[in-house]
């Protein structure tokens, strides 16, 4: 899609989205960001505002609260403005951890990398709304996954992604001395023009992946390593101002996000919609309304949750590939070389070689 569409498309597509996305309660930090980025690429901040339906006053102030429509207004705007596929990492990058708030001060408190992470997933909708934080680990790599809890224009998407990754990347480099030597950040989309520039300024960044995250892969021991910027007492009022804000975040239906987290590989496989439904406490006629409330639908969730599953699986090199398709519900492995080489661009066996070396 052209950039000179995308603020029409994205406009059409949050008009069908539920009322929370509406709700100003979101810091204007982020969204100030994205403006600042463009106007360092030649946007004017008059016309970014004016396409966003934002006044300057609500930009401005310190203190202020925009809603989840507003920053992809302004991230669409800043996009079709500039043509500059990079801005998610100049914003990103303009985000330190002071940037968080609260949230940002507590992580800067925490023990250790681990507790951190720990807190960064509990409170990441005070700060993360529309995406959902999912933490999976093994022996030696620890993958923190991004998931967008609602439908975007592709280009939006990555351009989402890629800031709060940067961010958040950004936030692991300050606070953790020693990091896993692996450091990786991965993104759904191409890789965007101007991107070169921050090829030097971030770890290995790998474009077309089924997934979006940071990955960390080594000795991840470190993870457990003391942090420097440590205070116990400090973090104890830190995680109540945290519990304070979360109480005053109206609720958003988070039927998607439990959908995600329940929608598990058994021994039989993943639930099937019915099953889902039960576990959910839903019908399955009201689990399908509320999905399709949020641009999803459970044949979607299904296909992100084996492409989540086949990741980590094919990471293991003593499990076989033909099994690995069995397990994810492909009878035949033709079936899932076709379905993970349209996640990946790769084969199993290809992506397998170049993430482990096998």
């Amino acid at each position: 899609m052209p950039h000179s569409e995308l603020l029409a498309v994205t406009t059409q597509q949050l008009a069908s989205l539920p009322a929370w996305v509406r709700q100003r309660n979101q810091s204007a930090t982020y969204p100030r960001a994205f403006m600042e980025a463009a106007i360092d690429s030649g946007a004017s901040r008059e016309q970014l505002l004016q396409a966003a339906g934002i006044t300057p006053d609500q930009i401005d102030d310190p203190a202020g609260r925009l809603s989840l429509q507003d920053t992809w207004k302004l991230g669409a705007a800043a996009l079709s403005l500039t043509g500059n596929g990079s801005l998610g990492f100049a914003s990103g990058d303009r985000m330190p951890l002071t940037a968080h708030g609260n949230l940002g001060y507590a992580l800067m408190c925490a023990g250790s990398p681990r507790e951190a992470i720990a807190i960064l997933e509990r409170f990441w909708h005070l700060r993360g709304r529309g995406a959902q934080l999912m933490v999976s680990e093994s022996e030696d790599r620890l993958f923190m996954e991004l998931v967008l809890e609602l439908s975007a224009p592709d280009a939006l998407r990555d351009m989402l992604m890629s800031s709060m990754l940067t961010s958040m990347y950004r936030g692991m480099e300050f606070l953790i001395p020693h990091l896993p030597e692996q450091r990786e950040i991965w993104l759904y989309g191409d890789e965007p023009a101007g991107f070169d520039r921050w090829r030097a300024l971030l770890p290995t960044v790998r474009f077309g992946m089924p997934q979006a995250g940071i990955s960390l892969a080594g000795d991840i021991a470190l993870l457990d390593q003391p942090l420097p910027t440590a205070n116990p007492e400090a973090l104890t009022l830190a995680l109540a101002q945290c519990e304070r804000e979360s109480a005053l975040v109206d609720d958003a239906d988070d039927t998607l996000r439990r959908a995600r987290a329940a929608l598990t590989l058994g021994a039989d496989g993943y639930p099937s919609p019915e099953a889902l439904a039960d576990s959910l406490h839903l019908t399955p006629r009201t689990l399908r309304r509320r999905l399709q409330e949020q641009g999803y639908s459970y044949q979607q969730l299904l296909e992100a949750a084996r492409r989540r599953d086949s990741c980590q699986m094919l990471a293991d090199p003593d499990l076989e590939i033909r099994r690995i398709g069995e397990a994810l519900g492909y009878g035949d492995p033709a079936n899932f070389t076709r379905a993970f080489k349209g996640w990946a661009g790769l084969s199993p066996r290809e992506w397998r070689k170049r993430q482990t070396g096998d």
